[in-house]
């Protein structure tokens, strides 16, 4: 999968691109992520991006000139030239994105999706945001990392880069590893635990050291479902409503959770 960053902090992103899952990724070939300075695209002394919004108002707005050269000369170099040559369908092979608060949700089934594409543009905003006539010509999707405001689109856009890099078949260890993260299943992730057995009088639970595999998975979703109802239940609300469950089942299911001779901990 290739990625191209567009952005005009291109020294934010060495450090995480070159650490960990994102170096080896991109070392194995699975993974090749390009940054690119807005600033290259522009024609003036100052090397101008911003301009005041048209209407009034606090801050600057990002020109539309240097983002549409930036996107277009990124699109011809794959061979996908024009304003939106690779359409807007689901099953794009080149997609451009905004990272904006005002987009869809990051999600794992989001990141799922965009990690089976070919090649992602990510438009990193900034100020008060981008001309209106980026999102309109040239972007396909824009996409938030939660309902909060950053300085600008980077840190976003090396979360999105980090999170659908999981789903990239071959950057994870384990298989099952992306599959078994909290959320993948709609739960927060079981608790973990590794050597020593007993550390400052806490030990492992017996059952992770039981060899039993169906006695350990079933222990794994009881956290599971225990954690999220416990620190989120807006998800635990949201995944036994797309089970179908009715409020009698709900409560039934709530009670076994927090009955301890149900909830096998060791």
């Amino acid at each position: 999968m290739e990625i191209d960053v567009i952005t005009i902090f291109p020294e934010m992103f060495p450090a995480v691109l070159g650490s960990s899952i994102m170096k080896r990724s991109q070392a194995s070939g699975r993974l090749r992520v390009g940054v690119r300075n807005l600033r290259d695209y522009t024609h003036d002394k100052r090397r101008t991006v911003d301009d005041r919004p048209y209407g009034g108002g606090p801050g600057m707005v990002m020109k539309p000139e240097p983002v549409f050269e930036a996107v277009e000369a990124i699109r011809r170099a794959c061979g996908h030239a024009g304003s939106r040559a690779s359409g807007d369908g689901a099953g794009l092979n080149c997609r451009t994105i905004l990272t904006s608060p005002q987009g869809e949700t990051l999600s794992p089934a989001l990141a799922r999706n965009l990690a089976g594409l070919e090649h992602l543009i990510i438009i990193c905003g900034h100020y008060e945001g981008v001309d209106e006539r980026v999102r309109q010509a040239l972007v396909h999707q824009t996409i938030s990392i939660g309902d909060y405001v950053l300085t600008g689109g980077e840190l976003p856009a090396l979360v999105l880069i980090d999170c659908l890099a999981r789903f990239i078949p071959g950057v994870l260890g384990h298989a099952l590893a992306a599959d078994e993260d909290s959320f993948a299943a709609g739960w927060l992730e079981h608790p973990q635990y590794t050597r020593p057995p007993i550390y400052k009088n806490m030990a492992v639970p017996d059952v992770l050291r039981s060899g039993d595999h169906r006695r350990i998975a079933r222990w794994r979703k009881l956290q599971a479902v225990t954690a999220t109802l416990s620190s989120r239940p807006n998800l635990f609300a949201l995944r036994i409503a797309n089970c179908g469950l009715d409020d009698q089942k709900i409560r039934n299911r709530k009670s076994e959770i927090h009955n301890p001779r149900r909830n096998e901990r060791h």
